[in-house]
């Protein structure tokens, strides 16, 4: 599940920068807001969300991080490693994903090509730079 995890994130990551760059190509040059546009949108939250799954299976069942945490939450939250997967990944990454389908309702009820360019770039913009902020990139010396 680790890897199926961390390899997800990149295509996660290639998918929201091909939206969010497409979208900024779109918004600067004043083009509509094509089928490819929307399919983009659809993938980038389908896989966050299936991202996020895979997450929240090993924070509640398969991480020795996060049941370490448990036990003493306390103590937890005084090493970084520890509190980094208890509390700051899981959160920024729920918050990141919101962020994504906010985006998404919010382009498919705008009125013009224009504020739907905009509003893709500025959501799925904030929630890459969040979900960027937290990704562990070195995981796999942390044993995650």
């Amino acid at each position: 599940m680790v890897h199926a995890h961390s390899w997800l994130r990149w295509v996660l990551l290639f998918i929201a920068v091909v939206a969010i760059f497409s979208s900024l190509m779109g918004w600067l040059s004043n083009k509509p807001f094509t089928a490819s546009n929307k399919r983009l949108g659809l993938f980038l939250t389908i896989t966050a969300d299936v991202q996020l799954l895979l997450g929240l299976l090993m924070y509640f069942f398969t991480s020795a991080i996060t049941k370490s945490a448990f036990q003493d939450f306390g103590a937890a939250m005084k090493n970084a490693e520890i509190r980094f997967y208890a509390v700051e990944h899981i959160l920024v990454m729920i918050i990141g994903v919101v962020l994504f389908h906010i985006g998404k309702s919010k382009v498919k009820k705008a009125d013009s090509d224009i504020k739907k360019h905009k509003l893709s770039v500025i959501y799925y913009g904030i929630g890459l730079l969040l979900i960027l902020s937290r990704i562990p990139w070195s995981a796999d010396r942390l044993g995650f």
